[in-house]
């Protein structure tokens, strides 16, 4: 081809481009009736999947004790935690530093109530 017959080609489109046809909302009424049936169905298939990995995930978990896991791991913190209790209440007396032992139990206990809270209401505000 010229370059001749590459402007004419060019300028043929630019005018068929520029034409538009009437269709008084007839485009937009037709794709308003259309059901968004592809939109659905993947968020079918989303929420089927994420159902049968949380699924498999549970099986798995109790399979492998992952059960006695967490509950080892719960009451091995529960020892620690009340192990230094009691060191605190036994040479909380004896430190040269006054330790008030109902201050720290008060302020561990705020901290594990505003943490939370804290990271759900962010959380809730986020989504």
């Amino acid at each position: 081809m010229t370059d001749k017959e590459n402007v004419m080609i060019e300028d043929f489109f630019k005018q068929a481009a520029q034409q538009q046809i009437e269709d008084n909302g007839f485009t937009e009424r037709v794709m308003r009736s259309l059901p968004d049936r592809k939109g659905q169905m993947v968020r079918r298939l989303s929420q089927l999947w994420t159902l049968f990995c949380i699924a498999v995930a549970g099986v798995l978990f109790f399979l492998f004790g992952g059960w006695q896991v967490v509950t080892g791991l719960f009451f091995a913190s529960l020892k620690v935690i009340f192990g230094w209790l009691e060191v605190q209440m036994v040479t909380a007396t004896t430190t040269e530093i006054p330790v008030n032992l109902w201050a720290i139990l008060l302020l561990g206990a705020m901290v594990l109530v505003y943490l939370p809270y804290q990271t759900a209401r962010k959380l809730s505000a986020t989504l």
